[in-house]
């Protein structure tokens, strides 16, 4: 297991998107431990932030793009591929437009803003999942195997184009680490055919695309550009896979074999790695990322007993996801009241519960420091069985979106695995 990293000083970087042909300008910045890769549109009223985490990637073609809070952030995979080969991990991407720059096609010259930033260890583990068992996913002629290993990444992909596409089939692997990211994988370029280039300029795509930025391949071969590598087809394609992984939250243990995939089947395989991995937490099986203690969550959010319902907090996951548990007792004030003789935990004290979990998920933001969450609203609210004395209640917190002064939080609880209560709660900050 390593330590998170971050950089130690600010970069920019102004180019024209790949597909919009908008010019934007990227301005990289540091960011504390936990926070993760966050995109941020600086464009749009309220200034959005879109965390990169798969839970926001939605299907495009021949991209990867994230959605969140009403902003949408495109073709993101060379960069997170650069941030995850080097193994950054903490980063708010500011963003003047809607797309990344596209600059050579390739994840190079993210490598070098990120080398020019300077890569600085922070004090807090990075989360690593070593696969415990084979996971398969398939569409149409296309799939994906992730194999169990304990040897770090290992990346294999067959490219195999139908017979009269000018394209050779070609198969390439790598261990990724940073050297090998750096100087095997991070230069491949983009490309696609000759005749699909009308087509999707038609549909809209590749509408900042050129010679420079595209491996454009015709009968005769690479049109006005010369290879970097014979098999940079493939390497690109392992690349891709690399930006995609990174959307997974943790250092990935395990030997991914890819052949004819594309970015919506790579996501599809980051999904269900991620619900591997909470299925081996939530079964003490994986370590966590570091949770809190009563004492740690008594510095975070304001509630003391009798009003305190949260025992400890058992993980965390940046500012996006806490889980945390209640151990729920007969000794407890209000079950004097509630009933005398069927005590029964209040519904409004679950909630209340729920919304202290996403206390100490917002409260732990730097820029939230010396604030209290206030709960502004519950929407879509569900009882779904009753918690009694005895039951250890199971919270969850998931942030929908957060902005300087104001969040949406969806929570959920659970006993024994079995639902019994989820809703979705609004806060506003307000200084103490």
């Amino acid at each position: 297991m390593r330590n998170q990293r971050t950089i130690r000083q600010s970069v920019s970087l102004s180019g024209r998107g790949i597909h919009s042909g908008h010019d934007v300008t990227m301005k990289l910045e540091p960011a504390e431990s936990d926070f993760g890769i966050v995109f941020q549109r600086v464009d749009l009223p309220g200034k959005p932030r879109v965390p990169a985490d798969h839970r926001h990637a939605v299907q495009r073609q021949r991209q990867t793009v994230l959605y969140a809070d009403g902003a949408e952030v495109q073709t993101i995979e060379h960069f997170m591929s650069a941030a995850a080969g080097l193994q950054i991990d903490n980063l708010l991407v500011s963003l003047d437009g809607p797309e990344l720059p596209a600059v050579d096609g390739s994840a190079a010259e993210f490598v070098r803003i990120l080398d020019e930033a300077e890569a600085v260890e922070q004090k807090r583990p990075r989360k690593c999942f070593a696969l415990d068992r084979t996971v398969v996913v398939e569409h149409e002629d296309s799939y994906i195997v992730a194999f169990p290993s304990q040897d770090g990444l290992k990346v294999s992909y067959t490219l195999d184009y139908p017979v009269g596409s000018h394209l050779p089939s070609q198969h390439v692997s790598f261990v990724v680490d940073p050297s090998t990211y750096r100087d095997q994988v991070a230069q491949a370029r983009t490309f696609c055919l000759e005749s699909e280039a009308r087509a999707l300029r038609e549909a809209g795509f590749g509408q900042g695309a050129d010679y420079d930025n595209t491996l454009v391949v015709g009968k005769d071969g690479v049109i006005k550009n010369e290879l970097r590598f014979d098999d940079e087809f493939a390497r690109h394609k392992v690349m891709d896979l690399v930006g995609d992984l990174g959307l997974l939250g943790a250092d990935l243990s395990a030997h991914v074999v890819a052949t004819k995939t594309g970015h919506a089947t790579n996501v599809k395989l980051v999904r269900e790695l991620r619900r591997r991995l909470e299925e081996l937490e939530n079964l003490g099986l994986v370590q966590r990322e570091t949770g809190l203690d009563i004492k740690e969550i008594l510095k975070i959010i304001p509630h003391r007993y009798p009003f305190l319902f949260l025992d400890r907090v058992i993980s965390i996951e940046g500012f996006q996801r806490a889980v945390a548990v209640k151990n729920v007792s007969f000794n407890e004030p209000q079950f004097q009241g509630h009933w005398p003789g069927q005590p029964i935990f209040p519904g409004v004290l679950q909630v209340e519960a729920l919304a202290q979990l996403a206390g100490v998920l917002l409260l732990r933001r730097m820029d939230n420091t010396g604030k209290i969450a206030v709960l502004l609203s519950i929407d879509k609210i569900k009882f779904r069985r009753a918690v009694v004395p005895g039951d250890q209640l199971r919270l969850e917190c998931e942030t929908l979106n957060a902005r300087k002064n104001s969040a949406k939080v969806v929570g959920r609880g659970t006993v024994g695995g079995d639902l019994t209560v989820e809703a979705v709660l609004k806060f506003i900050m307000m200084d103490e």
